[in-house]
């Protein structure tokens, strides 16, 4: 089996456009949630997000192609140009790989909900104008796997090209399904990118008629507030994370920088409920892990640092301390635990992507983001989560978590690499 890891990484998100300027921000604790401006919210019971700010998409494509691109597929680009820069295949003035690798450099994409706001936007044009005034841009826009059509494109990655459509967890599935592809040989190297965009009318008022969102209105900054006792439900964000992975000994023969090894990963059906959370699947999901880490590695890993799915809702963080305790076999054996969506948000579709960037890079500086907002910790939730300020740490050995509706579970584990 080959083995696998990381070589590049991109992110765009509320906290910056860049993955040093996200990761200073996030371990300083800084916040992107704010009172949304994408559209007018005015009228809504929920008035805030995490946007990407001042994103011009022009800097990364071509203006007569924006129109024919959703937000999260401009989102998408950005951060997988960064990914591909930093990974050393494309530079900004030569933005395809070579023929010579193209056959086997592929393309993994994840978003929850894709092209939601164009959908939006033409759904009210058929409605009050007529389907002879529809886009002809509007499907291939809003399509899902669009993210990994434009990226391939762009990039000349003719590999295989998929994509993962899982809630929450899709992006996590996607460093997954790209990892398993090169272990058994479908392709030497993957692109994956977690995208979305559904800060728009119908995204924060459908998830609000949920009763899923934090109304916090009058205070964005401390909306989301992952295992504390006044958590009121997450906070809509957006924005996108890319990861270059890659089979090790093609790494190797390039003289790559390796920011990691990939050694595990797990998912997990609930059958239980659309979206009621519970504890059972996401513990399944995690040992899921810790066993494909054994087959890999010889023994099951020890983990130094999880970045929680902790998306800031009563049940689902009270739900995930226990599957976590449980897979320890209690509070005194578990690792620091944080929630870094305080600081972005949830990224949907792209929150896993973007959180296992946040995990790798506290690896690689040895570093854990804090879990901001943790005033008053629920009792419920008594794992150490690194409140409110980062820690310095000697890690090894990190996982991330991500959950999504319809009951579907991601974990992937990420180690040093050592030759």
């Amino acid at each position: 089996m080959r083995r696998v890891v990381v070589t590049g990484l991109g992110t765009i998100n509320s906290t910056g456009h860049s993955v040093k300027e996200s990761f200073d921000a996030v371990v300083k604790g800084e916040c992107g949630i704010d009172k949304i401006t994408l559209f007018d919210a005015s009228e809504f019971p929920v008035q805030i997000a995490g946007e990407v700010k001042n994103f011009d998409p022009t800097t990364v494509m071509d203006k007569k192609e924006v129109k024919k691109a959703d937000r999260f597929i401009q989102l998408g680009i950005k951060a997988g140009l960064e990914a591909m820069i930093d990974s050393g295949f494309v530079s900004q003035e030569n933005k395809k790989v070579d023929d010579s690798i193209a056959d086997r450099f592929g393309i993994i994409s994840g978003s929850g909900i894709g092209g939601l706001s164009t959908i939006e936007k033409n759904s009210v044009v058929c409605a009050n104008r007529g389907p002879r005034k529809i886009s002809p841009f509007f499907i291939p826009s809003a399509l899902a796997n669009m993210l990994s059509g434009f990226i391939s494109i762009e990039h000349n990655l003719k590999g295989p090209s998929l994509s993962c459509v899982t809630a929450c967890a899709a992006s996590t599935h996607a460093i997954a399904d790209a990892t398993k592809t090169i272990m058994l040989g479908g392709a030497d190297r993957i692109l994956v990118v977690g995208a979305e965009s559904a800060v728009c009318g119908a995204g924060v008022g459908g998830f609000a008629a949920m009763k899923a969102l934090s109304a916090r209105n009058d205070d964005p900054k401390k909306a989301s507030r992952p295992f504390d006792t006044d958590r009121d439900g997450f906070v809509m964000g957006e924005g996108s994370g890319a990861l270059v992975i890659e089979d090790l000994e093609s790494a190797k023969a390039r003289g790559a920088k390796i920011y990691c090894e990939i050694i595990g990963f797990g998912e997990s059906g609930d059958a239980n409920h659309i979206t009621a959370p519970v504890v059972d699947g996401p513990l399944r999901a995690m040992k899921a892990a810790f066993e494909v880490a054994k087959t890999l590695t010889g023994e099951y890993p020890k983990i130094d640092y999880i970045n929680a799915h902790g998306t800031s809702t009563p049940v689902g963080d009270k739900n995930e301390t226990a599957a976590i305790k449980a897979l320890f076999d209690g509070a005194e054996n578990c690792p620091p635990v944080s929630s870094t969506k305080g600081q972005i948000g949830h990224c949907l579709g792209a929150a896993g992507a973007i959180e296992a960037i946040f995990t790798i890079k506290a690896l690689t500086e040895g570093i854990i983001p804090p879990t901001i907002n943790i005033e008053n910790q629920d009792p419920e939730c008594d794992l150490d989560y690194v409140p409110n300020t980062a820690r310095k740490a000697e890690l090894t050995t990190v996982m991330s978590n991500n959950f999504g509706f319809g009951g579907t579970n991601g974990s992937v584990i990420f180690k040093k690499y050592n030759d």
